[in-house]
């Protein structure tokens, strides 16, 4: 059986971002109902934490889905022509084990996650919601703007960054393409300030948002900070904020911004109200009042990428794309 090799350039084409927020909804759902096996992730360090090697194994029962995301990790890229995140994800046949398809893992990161916080801002925001701010100014941020403009209507879009020069040019581009004003900020308290949609996308071990700026009835998206030493909220973000997680399991075990406050004893356990899948399927309540803040705290699991691969190989398959190699899998015979 052929085993279908797609390119970092043809997944935006094979998964656009609406098509992936609504995947990511079945994906998640199928967590919440039981139907997927997801172990944690198992991260390999470099000598020196110079980078990393994520390995995310996974098993999704609807739509059937089964594989790996091997990924490196090198916060060095950043400013470079390379994606801080680069590797693979393999999708394997459910009832033969054969190797479906690998795709580019950079693309679909970028796409999967932030369409998993539009699918967070589609569920917990107000539906007034465009006042839109983005810490960061890198792929994630990028992609978190689709995600948002698909979702809600934007009224007003800021964007802030620790070098500013980086700012400036997201704010030029996007105005550009988009047709929305988008407006570097000076600082992350200016770009969030009256905001009713956050998203925090840097690489930042510290907080970078603090409770004091957020406005009632904002909703947040946090997905830069993925490591139980590091966090992008402080801790009153956290305690004034109705907190959904992807996983529970990945959030008691890996988030630096829910383990960090808990640690000072300012949260319990119980202060994550769900996973996002649970309210997809009607089983936690979201926003319940126009004036509390919803906080989405996003790990990134294998899943999403399973679902999201499963759709890229459908499509391709479909529609001719993609380049099939015959990379093996049959047993030997003899004469």
């Amino acid at each position: 059986m052929n085993t279908l090799i797609v390119s970092q350039d043809l997944v935006p084409e094979l998964l656009p971002m609406p098509a992936c927020i609504d995947v990511m909804a079945g994906a998640l759902g199928s967590l919440a109902e039981g139907r997927a096996v997801l172990p944690l992730r198992n991260l390999m360090w470099m000598p020196g934490r110079a980078g990393l090697l994520g390995l995310m194994p996974g098993y999704l029962g609807a739509p059937p889905a089964l594989g790996l995301k091997v990924i490196s990790v090198v916060q060095g890229n950043h400013g470079t022509d390379r994606d801080s995140h680069q590797g693979a994800v393999l999708l394997f046949d459910t009832t033969t084990g054969s190797l479906l398809a690998m795709i580019d893992a950079s693309s679909i990161t970028a796409i999967r996650t932030a369409a998993v916080s539009g699918l967070a801002t589609r569920l917990l925001a107000r539906d007034d919601a465009g006042d839109l701010a983005i810490l960061g100014s890198g792929v994630q941020a990028s992609a978190h703007l689709e995600a948002m403009r698909a979702v809600r209507r934007l009224r007003r879009v800021r964007v802030y960054s620790k070098t500013e020069a980086q700012a400036a040019a997201f704010a030029r581009h996007h105005s550009k393409t988009t047709g929305l004003r988008v407006e570097a900020a000076p600082s992350a308290r200016e770009a969030v300030a009256g905001a009713d949609l956050i998203c925090t996308a840097t690489s930042s071990a510290e907080p970078v948002l603090s409770g004091d700026w957020i406005a009632p009835g904002a909703h947040v998206n946090a997905v830069g900070a993925c490591f139980p030493s590091a966090r992008e909220l402080d801790t009153r973000a956290v305690v004034s904020s109705r907190l959904y997680v992807d996983c529970r399991e990945s959030a008691l075990a890996e988030s630096g911004d829910f383990l960090i406050p808990r640690s000072e004893g300012a949260i319990g356990d119980d202060h994550i109200v769900g996973e996002l899948g649970e309210v997809v399927i009607g089983r936690v309540p979201g926003r319940r009042s126009p004036e509390e803040i919803t906080l989405f705290k996003s790990l990134g699991i294998a899943i999403e990428d399973l679902a999201a691969a499963h759709h890229i190989h459908a499509r391709a398959r479909a529609e001719g794309k993609g380049i099939a190699v015959d990379f093996g899998g049959r047993r030997l015979a003899y004469d």
